[in-house]
C-alpha cells in the first residue's frame, strides 16, 4: 500500500484522513476508515460531553487503530477539550484558529496536533506553535474554509512547512486527487465530502444522494452564516462554510435581515443533533462533482490508494515516453 512519512508519524497505513463532521455522529465511519488503514476522526461540535464520551468508548470497542478527535472555535468547548486530553487519542485536529496554549496541553499529554489552515498566515502561526501536521485546505472544501484554491494553497504551505508534513484538503475525492497532492509536495489527503457519501456515515440518504447528483457549482459559500451558526470564541478565528444550496442559504444571501436567528437557530440545532439538518445546512465541498456513488468507507480508502498508484504510474509512463 502507498505510504508516506506522515503515515509513520500517525501510525496509519494509507495517507488518507477522514474529516470530522462536527456534530454529526460518525463512529461507524471512523472505525471503518481506521480498519482500512486510514485515520478516522470524530467531531465534538455542540454535542454534550456525555454523548462524546459514549462515542469515544464505542470507537475504541470497534477498533484499536489510531484516530483523531476534532475541535473548532465555533465554539471551543473547554470541558470537551479537557476530556479529549484525558481520552488521549493519537491526535487532536483543530480548525478555524491556531491555539498555542491548547497545542502545548496536547503535547504535554503525548498527543499529536493536526492543524487545518486556510491561508499562509495561519500556517505560519501553526508552525511556530509546534503543530505536528498541517492540513492545507483549499477553498473548494465543504464546511468552513477560506478563498485560496487547493492547487495554490498546498505548495505554498509545503514550501513554508519545511520538514513538517502537510496534508491536502479541498476538492479531493479520489486517487487522482491524492496523486496530485503528492506531486504538489503533500504527504497525503484529508477528504470530507467523499466520506459523507459513504455507507457508514450517519446522515440521511437524501443528503448522500444530493452529493452524488450534484455538480461542483451546487456547493456554495454560506454568506451571512454568522446569523445562524454559533459565534467564534477564540481570537483569530476565520472561515465561511460551504454547503449545497437550500432555501435557508438563499434567504441568507438575498434577504439576510429576514432570517430571524431566534426562530431558525433552535430548529437548525435540534435537527442537527437528531442526525439531520440537511434541509438547512448540507455541508458539502465542490468535490461532490467527483462523487458518483455511495460506497463503503473501507473501499473508498483502498480505491483512493489504488487510483493514486495508477495515476502516478501513468504520469511516470507519459514522461518516459
Amino acid at each position: 500500500m502507498l505510504t508516506t512519512p506522515v503515515c509513520r508519524l500517525l501510525g496509519i497505513d494509507a495517507p488518507v484522513v477522514c474529516a470530522a463532521f462536527g456534530p454529526w455522529e460518525e463512529v461507524d465511519l471512523a472505525a471503518a476508515v481506521c480498519r482500512a488503514g486510514g485515520l478516522g476522526s470524530l467531531g465534538t461540535a455542540v454535542r454534550p460531553l456525555a454523548d462524546l464520551k459514549e462515542q469515544w468508548a464505542r470507537l475504541r470497542q470497534l477498533t484499536d487503530r489510531p484516530f483523531a478527535i476534532n475541535h473548532t472555535t465555533r465554539p471551543l468547548n473547554e470541558e470537551a477539550f479537557q476530556a479529549t486530553i484525558e481520552e488521549r487519542p493519537t491526535a487532536i485536529s483543530f480548525h478555524l484558529a491556531v491555539p498555542p496554549d491548547l497545542i502545548t496541553r496536547a503535547h504535554d499529554a503525548g498527543i499529536l496536533w493536526i492543524q487545518l489552515v486556510t491561508d499562509l498566515r495561519q500556517a505560519d502561526e501553526a508552525l511556530r506553535a509546534g503543530a505536528d501536521v498541517l492540513v492545507a485546505q483549499g477553498g473548494e472544501a465543504g464546511g468552513h474554509g477560506g478563498d485560496v484554491g487547493t492547487m495554490v494553497m498546498v505548495p505554498d504551505v509545503v514550501d513554508l512547512a519545511d520538514d513538517v508534513p502537510v496534508l491536502a484538503a479541498g476538492g479531493i475525492a479520489d486517487g487522482r486527487g491524492l496523486a496530485a497532492a503528492l506531486a504538489l509536495g503533500a504527504q497525503g489527503v484529508l477528504m470530507g465530502t467523499r466520506f459523507l457519501a459513504s455507507a457508514e456515515m450517519n446522515v440521511s440518504q437524501a443528503w448522500k444522494h444530493r452529493i452524488v447528483e450534484s455538480a461542483a457549482g451546487d456547493a456554495v459559500k454560506v454568506v451571512n452564516s454568522e446569523r445562524i451558526l454559533p459565534p467564534f470564541n477564540r481570537p483569530g478565528s476565520v472561515g465561511v462554510p460551504r454547503c449545497l444550496r437550500t432555501p435557508l442559504l438563499d434567504a441568507l444571501r438575498e434577504h439576510p435581515d429576514q432570517v430571524d436567528p431566534e426562530e431558525i437557530v433552535p430548529r437548525v440545532m435540534a435537527a442537527i443533533r437528531a442526525g439531520g439538518g440537511e434541509e438547512y445546512l448540507p455541508f458539502t465541498g465542490q468535490s461532490a462533482a467527483l462523487v458518483h456513488e455511495v460506497l463503503p468507507a473501507g473501499e473508498i480508502v483502498r480505491r483512493t490508494v489504488r487510483e493514486a498508484e495508477a495515476a502516478l504510474a501513468a504520469a511516470a509512463h507519459a514522461i518516459g515516453r
